[in-house]
């Protein structure tokens, strides 16, 4: 189902609202904002200069440390009186990054979350469970408002205690799910260990992922644990530009629509800054055209990604982006090899004997770099020769994708940590 008729506008007309909201957001900051009103004039630019969305590339970037440099309310178009609501970061690496929403805000947000929710499979007809955390954190609550404006009931379980959000799924019915990948591959693990199976004994038919990166390999991976016939989408968003509802996955699985009458997305390199044509891949970059209390221009997200301008099959005409590979703040430099962690997934995955938790450990020994892997077995085994094969191949595969040699740790099931939230697969202990 499509929400809105802007998701099918012509590109022509799409591209006049941009401008014109464009042009109102650079004014309004440069008036509003002393923070951006200096970018732009160390950039020597002025809201007039902005005459076509190709100008849009003079503007200078925004970055999560400007956001801690005039924390809390320093790049906001608003006063604190015009707020109805305030998000934070946890900022557990240094200042948090603050958000917030005037009225018309929060139903823009609605708005956008109620068109992803829709590409992804839901309607009113849907229980919706939503396993995200309540609180400062954006997710559960821009979930919650997006699906209960298309009329979905809502169960609010937040995260933590798997056991009774299985008891809710049965007692419920929940028909749809909002969670992050891992937790939801977590749920169906806790429900087999209830003596359930969750394909049969629960009635989930559509998983709605996010917070975290979902690749081919861990959405199969969902498909075995949930059954072939449940529809898992992706969305995404983040706080700082407004929360869940910039983009999701439509039925087509062909990348996520970017709900562009309100964000206009780039790509560029993430080193030169320099603007990328459609179809390579790069940081995605986004500037915020219908926001009133954080109108974000050209934010760079650090995630990486790639954008395809085609009309989908689904009839919405919406730019897409593909599916994330991963952030250039979560590439890992090995050996002088830069390593993403989700291709170290891809190669876990593929593998039936291994189940979907994993550890990534670096270690310096001496000036090397040491790379070890830890990983479940699917199922336990006393076979020598069963985790010698095993071992050998995650080790082949992973010289192949790498380029790397690494240490293969094989674990018992259900022995590595499990997450509610993000998953947080990585442990650098290079610098200790």
């Amino acid at each position: 189902m499509i929400w809105s008729k802007e998701e099918t506008m012509p590109r022509e007309e799409l591209e006049a609202l941009q401008l014109e909201r464009l042009q109102e957001t650079v004014k309004r900051v440069y008036e509003k904002v002393p923070a951006y009103r200096k970018k732009m004039e160390d950039a020597n630019i002025k809201p007039e200069d902005i005459k076509s969305l190709a100008d849009l590339s003079r503007l200078p970037f925004v970055t999560k440390q400007d956001m801690r440099d005039n924390y809390p309310f320093g790049l906001f178009a608003v006063d604190k009186d015009s707020l109805v609501r305030i998000h934070a970061s946890s900022g557990t690496t240094g200042k948090p990054t603050v958000v917030g929403y005037t009225e018309n805000d929060l139903k823009t947000w609605t708005e956008c979350v109620s068109r992803i929710a829709c590409m992804g499979g839901a309607s009113s007809h849907d229980v919706a469970q939503i396993c995200f955390g309540y609180g400062m954190f954006t997710g559960a609550l821009g979930l919650h408002y997006g699906l209960e404006n298309i009329g979905a009931a809502i169960v609010p379980s937040s995260t933590g205690n798997s056991q009774k959000q299985i008891m809710y799924m049965q007692d419920f019915e929940t028909s749809l799910l909002v969670a992050t990948p891992s937790y939801a591959l977590r749920l169906a693990e806790v429900a087999r260990e209830m003596g359930l199976e969750p394909q049969k004994d629960l009635k989930v038919k559509i998983a709605l992922v996010g917070s975290e990166l979902l690749t081919d390999a861990m959405r199969e991976e969902m498909h075995k644990y949930w059954g072939k016939d449940i529809l898992i989408t992706s969305n995404y968003g983040m706080s700082e530009l407004m929360g869940p509802g910039v983009s999701g996955e439509c039925l087509e699985h062909c990348g996520m629509h970017i709900n562009e009458d309100y964000f206009i997305p780039e790509i560029i390199d993430p080193v030169s800054g320099e603007v990328l044509p459609a179809g390579e891949q790069g940081e995605l970059v986004i500037t915020c055209i219908k926001k009133e209390g954080l109108p974000l221009i050209r934010y760079r997200t650090k995630d990486i990604t790639r954008l395809f301008y085609e009309k989908c099959k689904c009839g919405r005409t919406f730019c897409r982006m593909e599916n994330l590979s991963g952030r250039s703040d979560d590439m890992l430099k090995i050996r002088g090899v830069n390593v993403f962690p989700s291709q170290i997934e891809e190669v876990i995955l593929g593998i039936d004997e291994l189940g979907p938790h994993y550890e990534i450990i670096l270690e310096r020994e001496g000036y090397l770099d040491k790379l070890t892997v830890k990983v479940e077995l699917a199922h336990s085994t006393d076979s020598f020769s069963t985790l010698e094969r095993i071992t050998k191949e995650v080790k082949d595969k992973l010289k192949i994708i790498l380029g790397l040699d690494a240490k293969v740790m094989l674990e018992s099931p259900n022995t590595l940590q499990r997450f509610e939230g993000k998953a947080k697969r990585v442990k650098d202990l290079r610098s200790k």
